[in-house]
């Protein structure tokens, strides 16, 4: 009796330590997946166009094909890299992570200028109504995995960055958890978006109560601003993580001045509403992180559209 009353001793200490190091694991993940939370609005912000011009009936499987590559992007590929990196060379992470901002500053800031310049989409849609519809599906989805690739990098590169120091299978947890998550919340997210308007339709016109129509017809008028909104933040969102991501990595290589000095401009600013200090900190770090961020990939637009661009378009053609 007392064997069997020490078994199920070390039974529930095996069980407490098992639920403690759940409770760890989905601690960092949570607090990896926050780092994150801005790439995450980018890339819901993203993702919804890639069915644009597509029967409703397509929308959701392109949805699902695209989530589907975003998860083997992250499993198979960026979580062995991560833990690698992590391992081996870990001084790189700083760099690469630099690397993606840069590359952050550069997306929001294209679209800005976008923005403000004149776009012809005329042969955008001509190509739209020549193309067979399988094939463009084809490339819109094979497009839409790529883009994912890159934020889902810097998004799993975010994520590994906040874990503290463990072993690799708790990294390994941790990174796996923080991709599934944000997968199932982005694409999610995006297919709820997807298909609102599509509800707000069925609701105004077949909804039993004129409440349930009234909603309908909102949700159908709302939805092209939200979508704009939705691109404005990720916008945003861009040129904030990607300026703010740069900074600290110059801290991190010893070259601190620029974030020093912002800080000592949000502080300055901080104590003119003392009783919004902390709030009036951020907002004006977080501003002068997105005003870098916009020169920054300002100044990356003409290497990227003239050398780089050119250059992948050959070893491309290379390949192919």
């Amino acid at each position: 009796m007392s064997g069997l009353l020490a078994l199920l001793d070390d039974v529930a200490a095996i069980a407490k330590v098992a639920a403690a190091s759940l409770d760890d694991i989905a601690a960092q993940a949570t607090k990896a997946g926050t780092k994150a939370a801005a790439l995450v609005i980018d890339d819901a912000a993203v993702t919804p166009q890639y069915t644009h011009g597509f029967e409703a009936s397509r929308e959701l499987p392109i949805v699902w094909r695209i989530a589907k590559g975003s998860i083997r992007n992250k499993l198979l590929i960026l979580l062995p890299a991560g833990l690698l990196l992590s391992a081996f060379l870990p001084s790189m992470i700083t760099p690469l992570l630099m690397l993606g901002g840069s590359y952050l500053c550069f997306e929001g800031a294209e679209k800005v200028l976008h923005k403000f310049l004149k776009h012809d989409e005329s042969h955008d849609e001509a190509d739209h109504e020549v193309s067979d519809p399988a094939h463009l599906e084809e490339e819109k989805i094979a497009g839409a995995i790529k883009t994912d690739f890159i934020l889902s990098a810097e998004i799993m590169t975010v994520a590994l960055a906040a874990i503290p120091e463990s072993n690799i299978w708790m990294e390994a947890t941790v990174l796996a958890s923080v991709g599934v998550g944000i997968t199932v919340l982005v694409y999610g997210g995006v297919a709820i978006i997807v298909k609102a308007d599509d509800l707000g339709l069925l609701m105004a016109a077949r909804g039993k109560f004129a409440p349930a129509r009234k909603l309908g017809r909102w949700i159908v008028k709302v939805m092209p601003t939200f979508m704009n909104l939705l691109t404005l933040v990720g916008t945003v969102a861009m040129l904030w993580v990607g300026g703010s991501i740069i900074i600290h990595g110059l801290e991190v290589l010893g070259f601190g001045w620029l974030g020093h000095l912002i800080h000592e401009w949000a502080v300055a600013v901080g104590h003119l509403v003392p009783k919004m200090t902390g709030f009036i900190e951020w907002s004006v770090t977080a501003l002068l992180d997105g005003i870098f961020g916009i020169a920054l990939g300002a100044a990356i637009i003409p290497l990227a559209t003239k050398v780089i661009a050119p250059l992948w378009a050959k070893v491309a053609k290379l390949r192919g």
